[in-house]
């Protein structure tokens, strides 16, 4: 019965992180969203503007995007931005790459950051 219990607790575990993963509110995060929208746009059209367009960033090398001036720190970072270093990057812009031109503080919400994450996520990248 021992062994029982505990395959009990250990799948009500699983079940509480896999929801967790699920917890990301792109609707939510298009919201958060909007407080990006001064310096960068997403989407099929989105131009560069003070900040690099942001269709297709989930997955992609730091410093990259098209015809945007990165600052050195960006392009030199060797950063990927996958689902974790964003969540510390939206957190603390200037601690995770100290001399980026993001000038924006950061997300204090963690659940702000992944529901923005989540949002991002529905913009891949063109297929080519």
């Amino acid at each position: 019965m021992k062994s029982v219990g505990w395959v009990l607790i250990a799948g009500a575990a699983f079940a509480m992180s896999v929801s967790a993963a699920f917890a990301q509110d792109a609707a939510a995060g298009a919201k958060v969203f909007l407080k990006c929208r001064a310096c960068h746009q997403i989407g099929d059209n989105a131009k560069n503007m003070v900040g690099p367009a942001l269709t297709g960033v989930v997955g992609r090398p730091a410093g990259v995007y098209p015809d945007y001036n990165y600052s050195d720190a960006n392009k030199n970072s060797g950063l990927t931005w996958d689902e974790a270093t964003l969540k510390v990057y939206l957190k603390d812009p200037k601690a995770k790459v100290p001399g980026t031109k993001m000038t924006f503080p950061g997300l204090s919400s963690d659940a702000d950051i992944d529901n923005v994450i989540a949002y991002l996520k529905t913009f891949p990248a063109p297929a080519k």
